[in-house]
This record gives structure tokens, C-alpha cells and sequence, in this order.
């Protein structure tokens, strides 16, 4: 079938590259306003008790909700009377605003002390807006420049959820475009490098562009029907050009070797497709399987990598089995022509690259004496493998999670900076609290509400309460009601005011909040427990990991069970899977523990651009990256294993085909690991620290995949178990030869 495959591919070059050509131009059409498309958010669990919590805050007690926080300030204190008049016309103004669901400030709320600064030079206007993440973001996009043109004189910053979102999205728009405009001279120098012909560098970026396209299209098609991340352009720009670098090397190399061998264009063609190209559409289908995984999580954010992911992997797998043979097909030698290194290269250098020299003497080449010296050694190197990868793998251990905030941007952000006065110069009333909603209480039965309050407060980590039936501290009531207290009761719900002694970001925080659940609700209308919610940044926190924990299983029994039985039915092994596996895992590990070491814990942080620490590790993170890594790690398995495989069916002999398959494949993947990790870690200048937690933490994946595992570890497990390599039991060996893919010896 293979052979028919490229003997149809050669006959039609010409006409698979009009359609390839129809299909880019499709593509770039329709992605055309995508990204306008997209939407903020996706990082919490909508069915979790905190985003109930919201919404019920939102449409019920729009007078607390802090959507969106104006600091106004001014020539003369928030009390004089200039100034209450600005800050009073002002906040009449944005109330009426289109998208505002409420507009509560120090002027408008009895000069409220947690709406003033403790010096009287910044007063607050706290926005409740509508709608979902999106919605908000959206609102605050096109008031904020409204509220500064007609401030007269106010000096505005802006702080809240809302305009995190809005910046975030300006920030991932300016630096998609940076990351485009860095990675792909770096990408192009690279190729040249690696090939020296221009030419031949050229053509993984034609299908890196073909596959980016192709996704932006999907991505905007589905933009339509489903929740899509803002996030998701960004990694389909890196991974497409990702992998179509790494499967345009793979189908390059081996086409160079066979023309280098003596073979024709025609004969070329066959074993490139046959071998590289059935390797690639199987790697492909592997990664694009392990994305599936991230569509079992709740959050939007991450079903939109599976979305933008799987649709850049089948398009670039695609492109490297179709348009990149018709191109080879088309150029034949011309393929090598522009060699810009030619004179710097000589016999001995193009026999290292797997071409000329490699065929006739592959024990020459130093990727196969480098094999041969592991497993001449393997308990020794393969050990010393073990110990570095657990060693960076042992941070993991003090992973503390936590969600994107405003921390995110730059520290010099004009919101970063306006939530860093609220932090400092505000009552803590503002960021250490955490809204409770009883719903089923009843408007004319507040007393109700006394016990529960008093629990409420009692509760360690608790400074005060406050209700509609009065203020509680330690467990006891300090106050009656209030003249809020109207504003927290809203038919049969109210809400609890709860001010913890910690910041909602913080570990504490997240604890805090599972005490509070702990805590026996009040009696409802009905004479049943009332329904309770906690909200609040800590309760999102914490239910979003639970969320992730949930489902992370699942998750990697979808990643797990496809590797096992596609590298099954790919090399016929019951050893190879386990052992693929279980490398996989101990390589991101150690990638974990670096993510730790240096996002959450700041060590070796100036090499990363100093991202602003705050103790915590995005939970969406580690997820994110194991599907994805896993993916390209097992691109890396399969390409050595389809060589290694290759020389044992002709050879039998074990120690040799690795170190052959070492040499033939070694600087193809170190090439592409090197290419791979360079676009990624391009991402590391984002100035959102969820984009630069994700570039590096896979390029850091990618290049301790290549290199402890894929040259280390590979070959010492398999010098170690030798001929069970490739042991399978009998029924399955005879399934393997059904429907598993099987290649002759003497092919």
C-alpha cells in the first residue's frame, strides 16, 4: 500500500500541490478574524460551587460584586467637595454605561471607610457588570477609555478581574506577534544549519504555514459553537511550527539518504514515504490521541489546546505525508542546491548528518560509538540518568497550585499596578474577602442567619462577619444590623460577608475555604439545610484543582491506553509501550519539578525573565504540559524505534540496531529538538506569565526528551533487556500480525 501510495504521489505531484495550494488559500481565508473570536477565561470549573457562588453575587448582590475597580484620584482629598462631585458625576455616568450591571462608590455609599485610602487621595468606584467572563472583559475594553476621556480632571486607574482579562488579551494579541516575528528567522537559520541548503531549510516552514493556517481555520469554524481561549492562537502558532519542523526533518532526512545512496528520484520517493512517512502518520495519530485527553477537564482553557492542538497536528502530519513528498517529488536534486555551509562542510560532516557516509559505515559516525559506549555501560549511565532527572524532579514535591490572576502581566501593567494599590493602601476588607450566598432562607427570616454567622466567625483564620442580621467576630456578635444590611438579602438568599486574616491568593486562603464548608448550614424556609455556597479567588482556586484532580485520571488513561496499544501495534512489543511509558514519565517529572523550582520558588528565575512570583503553580499547567509533551515525546520514541526496529528485522542483532538507529535518527531528533525547544522557549519574552510558564516548561520537556532519554536511557534499558525488546505472547503476537504494522526484513 505504501508503495502504491508514493508510485500515485510521484504520478500526481503536480496536481497534490494545486490542491495543496487551494487548501492554504482556504485556510488563510478563513481564518481571517479568528482572533476576534476568541474569548477570555476558561480557567474555572463551571459546575463548581465557587462559580455558582458568582453568579449568584452577579445577579443577586450586584452592590458587592467587584468586577471592574476605577482608583480615582485628584488634585485634593476624596472629601472635598470638588472632589465629590467629580467622583459622584462619574459614578453616575459608568452606572448607566451599557454592560453595567451596578456602580457602587465612596461617594454614592455613605462614604463607606473601605472605599478610601487611609491618606483621602484615592477614592474607589466598584463595577458590577453582566454577563460571562467574556461579556465583562469585553465591557471594560470599551468603558475604560469612556471613563478616562470624561475623568475632567480624575486621575483613573483601573484594577478587577475584568480589566485583568482585557489586558491579558492585548498582551497574548502583541505577543503572538513578537513570538511570529522571533521565531521564524531563528527557525530559518536553524533549518540552514541542520541542511545548508536553503531550498531544503525552506520546506518545513512551507509546512509549518500550511498547518497553522489549516488550524486557525478549525479554530475559527469552531469559535462558533464552543468556548474558544484566547490562549489557543498562541499555542497552535508554536506547536504547528513544532512539528512541522519536526516531521519535515524526519521525511527530509530520509529522502536526502536515499538520493545521497545513489537512488533515483522516483526510487527516493518510495522508501521516504514507506518508512519516514508511515512513522510520521503514526506519531502524528499518537499526538493528536494524547490531546484528546484534555477534553475530559471541565475548563474551557484547556478543551481549547485539544481543539487548536489536534487540528495542528493532523494538518501538519498531513502536510508532511502529502504536500512535503509531491514537493521532494518536484524538486528531486534541486532539494540540495543553496548549500550556504558547503565549504565549511566535508565528507566526514555530511556522513554525521546520516547521508553520504552513513549507509556504507554507520560505526563511524559518533552517534553510533556514543550508543555502543552506554551499552557497554548501561547500569552506570543509565543510573546517572535516573539520579539528574529525579533530582529535578524532586520540587514537585512542594507544588502549591494556584489560578491566573493579575500576577500574570507584567509587573509594569497598568492593572498590575492599580491591584498592587488596592492590595497595599485599601482596607483588607477588599482582598481578603470571601462572599458566602444561603439561598432558601427568606427575606423576613434573617435571624436565621445568627447561629451560622456566629459559626461562621468562630472558624480559625476568620477576622469577622458580616450579615443582614448584624457583624460577628470570634464567634459572637459585636454589632447589630447595619444599614447594608437591606443590600444583603435578596428574596429568599443572602449573603455573608466573611473577612479571612490572609490574602485570597494565598495557600491559607484555599485551606480557610474548605473550613468554611465545614461549617453545618443554617435551617432553610422548608426546615431542611439551606443550600450554601462559598465563592471568593481562594474557592475558585480550590475548586478548579479538585476539578483538575478529578479528572486527571481519566486523562491519563486516555494518553495511556492509546501510547500502549498504537506502540504495540507499531513495533509488536509488550516491553516497548511499558518502557516508553515509563521514561515519558520520569522525563516530565523532572520537567515539573524545574516548573517549580523556578516559577513558583523564583531560583534561576532571571533566565526565564523574572516572572512575578507568587508562591503558587497555574494548576491548568502541569496538565497542559503533560498532554502536550507526552505527544512530542512520543515523536521522538517512534522515529528511533521505527530505525531500530527497521535494522533488527534485517540483522537480528540487538546491540547493533540500536546504536544503528541511534546514528541514523540521533541528529535528526537533537536537530529537532533543538528547533522545537527554540520556537517554544521564544514564548519565554510573553509578558503573560501563563504563556512563558508554557513555552519553557516544554521546551524543557522537549530538550531533556532528546537528550537523557531518547541518548541515554533508550539505549541502556535496551542493551539491558536485550532480546525481550521485542518478546510478545503468543496471542498477542498473532493480533500483532493481523492488524499490526509490519515491515519485512530484507525491505
Amino acid at each position: 500500500m505504501s508503495d502504491r501510495f508514493s508510485s500515485a504521489l510521484y504520478r500526481r505531484r503536480v496536481a497534490v500541490l494545486w490542491v495543496s495550494a487551494c487548501v492554504v488559500l482556504l485556510a488563510g481565508i478563513g481564518g481571517l478574524g479568528g482572533e476576534h473570536r476568541l474569548v477570555h477565561g476558561g480557567f474555572s470549573d463551571p459546575g463548581a460551587e465557587s462559580s455558582r457562588a458568582a453568579r449568584l453575587v452577579s445577579e443577586r448582590f450586584p452592590a458587592t460584586d467587584d468586577d471592574l475597580v476605577l482608583l480615582l484620584s485628584g488634585p485634593a482629598t476624596v472629601d472635598s467637595p470638588a472632589m465629590a462631585s467629580l467622583g459622584t458625576a462619574l459614578t453616575r455616568r459608568v452606572e448607566r454605561a451599557p454592560g453595567v450591571r451596578a456602580a457602587t462608590s465612596y461617594w454614592t455609599a455613605g462614604r463607606a471607610p473601605s472605599l478610601r485610602s487611609p491618606d483621602g487621595s484615592i477614592g474607589i468606584v466598584s463595577l458590577s457588570l453582566r454577563g460571562d467572563e467574556d461579556d465583562r472583559a469585553t465591557t471594560a475594553e470599551r468603558l475604560v477609555p469612556d471613563v478616562r476621556r470624561h475623568a475632567r480632571g480624575l486621575t483613573v486607574a483601573v484594577a478587577g478581574p475584568a480589566q485583568v482579562q482585557s489586558e491579558v488579551g492585548k498582551q497574548t494579541a502583541h505577543d503572538l506577534l513578537l513570538a511570529e516575528a522571533i521565531a521564524m528567522p531563528v527557525t530559518l537559520v536553524l533549518l540552514l544549519l541542520v541542511f545548508g541548503s536553503v531550498v531544503a531549510a525552506a520546506l518545513p516552514l512551507v509546512i509549518a504555514l500550511l498547518s497553522v493556517l489549516v488550524s486557525r481555520a478549525v479554530l475559527n469554524a469552531l469559535a462558533g459553537t464552543v468556548s474558544i481561549s484566547v490562549y489557543s492562537m498562541n499555542s497552535t502558532t508554536a506547536l504547528g511550527l513544532g512539528l512541522a519542523i519536526d516531521y519535515s526533518l524526519f521525511v527530509l532526512a530520509r529522502f536526502r539518504e536515499e538520493l545521497h545512496g545513489g537512488a533515483t528520484v522516483r526510487e527516493a520517493l518510495g522508501p521516504t514515504v514507506r518508512r519516514a512517512g508511515r512513522t510520521v502518520a503514526f506519531s502524528g495519530l499518537t499526538v493528536a490521541l494524547s490531546l484528546v485527553a484534555l477534553l475530559v477537564f471541565p475548563q474551557f482553557f484547556l478543551r481549547s489546546f485539544a481543539y487548536g492542538g489536534i487540528a495542528v497536528v493532523l494538518s501538519a502530519a498531513a502536510g508532511a505525508v502529502f504536500v512535503l513528498p509531491a514537493l521532494l517529488a518536484v524538486l528531486g536534486h534541486r532539494v540540495d542546491r543553496y548549500d550556504v555551509f558547503a565549504r565549511l562542510r566535508g565528507p566526514a560532516r555530511r556522513a554525521e548528518g546520516g547521508t553520504a557516509g552513513a549507509k556504507a559505515a554507520p560505526e563511524s559516525g559518533r552517534w553510533y560509538r556514543f550508543a555502543m559506549a552506554v551499552m557497554r555501560r548501561p547500569l552506570l549511565y543509565g543510573g546517572g540518568a535516573v539520579v539528574v532527572l529525579a533530582v529535578l524532579a524532586s520540587p514537585f514535591t512542594r507544588v502549591a497550585p494556584g489560578l491566573f490572576d493579575d500576577h500574570s502581566l507584567p509587573t509594569d501593567s497598568q492593572v498590575h499596578r492599580a491591584t498592587q494599590v488596592l492590595r497595599t493602601q485599601f482596607d483588607a476588607d477588599l482582598s481578603h474577602t470571601v462572599p458566602v450566598v444561603v439561598e432558601g432562607v427568606g427575606r423576613d427570616r434573617p435571624q436565621t442567619l445568627d447561629p451560622y454567622a456566629r459559626a461562621l466567625s468562630a472558624v480559625p483564620g476568620v477576622r469577622g462577619v458580616t450579615a443582614v442580621s448584624g457583624t460577628y467576630t470570634a464567634g459572637r456578635r459585636v454589632r447589630g444590623p447595619g444599614p447594608a444590611g437591606p443590600t444583603l438579602v435578596n428574596g429568599d438568599s443572602a449573603l455573608l460577608s466573611v473577612v479571612s486574616t490572609t490574602e485570597q491568593d494565598s495557600p491559607a486562603a484555599t485551606r480557610l475555604v474548605g473550613r468554611l464548608r465545614e461549617v453545618a448550614p443554617p435551617e432553610s424556609e422548608a426546615h431542611h439545610p439551606a443550600r450554601v455556597s462559598v465563592g471568593g479567588r481562594a474557592a475558585e482556586v480550590r475548586d478548579s484543582t479538585a476539578a483538575i484532580a478529578r479528572a486527571t485520571p481519566a486523562a491519563i488513561a486516555i494518553v495511556v491506553g492509546f501510547s500502549l496499544v498504537l506502540l504495540f501495534l507499531f513495533t509488536g512489543s509488550v516491553l516497548m509501550p511499558v518502557k516508553a511509558l515509563a521514561l515519558n514519565t520520569l522525563s516530565l517529572s523532572a520537567t515539573f519539578g524545574a516548573m517549580v523550582f523556578v516559577f513558583q520558588e523564583g531560583h534561576l528565575s532571571f533566565l526565564v525573565g523574572s516572572p512575578q512570583l507568587t508562591g503558587t503553580l497555574d494548576a491548568t499547567i502541569p496538565i497542559l504540559t503533560f498532554c502536550v509533551a507526552f505527544g512530542l515525546s512520543m515523536d521522538y520514541e517512534v522515529f528511533l524505534l521505527s530505525r531500530i526496529r527497521e535494522r533488527w528485522l534485517r540483522t537480528g542483532d540487538n546491540v547493533e540496531s540500536v546504536a544503528f538507529g541511534l546514528q541514523h535518527t540521533g541528529r535528526i531528533i537533537t536537530a529537532a529538538a533543538v528547533l522545537v525547544a527554540a520556537v517554544l522557549f521564544v514564548f519565554a519574552v510573553s509578558g503573560v506569565a501563563l504563556l512563558k510558564l508554557l513555552g519553557v516548561g516544554l521546551a524543557l520537556a522537549v530538550v531533556l526528551d532528546a537528550t537523557l532519554v531518547r541518548a541515554v536511557l533508550v539505549p541502556a534499558f535496551m542493551k539491558l533487556a536485550g532480546r525481550a525488546n521485542w518478546w510478545a505472547p503468543a496471542p498477542l503476537r498473532r493480533l500483532h500480525e493481523r492488524v499490526g504494522l509490519r515491515e519485512d526484513a530484507g525491505d
